[in-house]
């Protein structure tokens, strides 16, 4: 947790980068579930854009666990971070085909499935996965109890598949704070829609349920907005907002963001923290920019 001098006095960043080791962000959340019976051996098959920061994230656990990792990706306008990950992605992933759309590859990693193959969805949004953003969130809580931080208005996070912003908005809940949950859309509306991830996060609460035999509370109608203006029009598109916020990070503290998801929330949480108390929640871990 950190409150960068420089910024909005009422702006707080979430440091989940630094989640895990060697490489953080919320992906490793879901992992942390999604893995958690994995054994050595097992052919593991997912699918993402070609930087997907998701399907590096599969490859890296998902080898170090001793399984094989195949991953049917498809081309998307790339950026910077985009492109590194994109090659790193090319360097550490079994072989697998690059597709010119989702269709083709959802097709092909259906086929691995038939196969044997462990199927990891996409951004790992399944009730299953969003239990470590519900973890995520009750952590936050924590913390905020703790006096690490005062109890934000809104937490910004970037909205692609929605199992971040569910699990959240699920923890808030739970522990009965008025938190409310905005995601930062990064993908095309059909994906990233409200409605959308409710139904994420009322099947994990069902999950839940099932698992303890008790009844949880449902988060609110009011508990989740989607900041439409943060999308570029394409997935990894820069947008020129984006930019600015990044830079503006970069010049007060070392934390670089990533131009398909975190400077885009990162955007939307500096224009709200100028009106309340803003947390914005750092998913991307720049780690992955370097190295080999």
């Amino acid at each position: 947790m950190t409150s960068p001098r420089g910024l909005p006095p009422d702006l707080w960043i979430k440091r989940d980068d630094l989640s895990a080791d060697p490489l953080g962000g919320n992906k490793i959340r879901a992992l942390e579930f999604l893995f958690g019976d994995l054994a050595r051996d097992d052919r593991v098959v997912t699918v993402g854009a070609a930087g997907s920061t998701h399907a590096f994230a599969v490859v890296t656990y998902g080898k170090r666990l001793g399984a094989d990792v195949v991953v049917g990706r498809w081309q998307q306008e790339m950026n910077p971070a985009a492109a590194r990950v994109a090659e790193r992605l090319a360097h550490d992933a079994d072989a697998a085909p690059l597709f010119r759309n989702p269709a083709f590859a959802y097709a092909w990693a259906w086929r691995e499935q038939l196969l044997g193959a462990r199927w990891i969805p996409a951004g790992g949004s399944t009730p299953l996965g969003v239990l470590g953003h519900v973890n995520a969130g009750l952590e936050l809580v924590a913390q905020i109890d703790a006096g690490a931080m005062p109890q934000p208005k809104r937490v910004v996070v970037p909205l692609g598949t929605g199992g971040t912003a569910a699990g959240l908005a699920v923890a808030f809940a739970i522990a009965q704070r008025d938190i409310i949950v905005v995601g930062a859309r990064v993908v095309p509306r059909i994906v990233a829609r409200r409605g959308r991830v409710m139904r994420l996060a009322r099947r994990t609460i069902a999950l839940i349920e099932r698992a303890t035999g008790t009844t949880l509370p449902h988060p609110p109608a009011a508990g989740l907005e989607v900041a439409d203006q943060a999308f570029g029009g394409a997935y990894g598109r820069e947008t020129d907002a984006a930019r600015a916020a990044a830079a503006r990070l970069a010049t007060v503290s070392s934390i670089r963001l990533d131009g398909t998801y975190s400077a885009k929330a990162f955007a939307v949480a500096l224009e709200m923290a100028e009106r309340d108390p803003t947390l914005f929640w750092l998913t991307f871990d720049s780690r992955i920019l370097s190295g080999s």
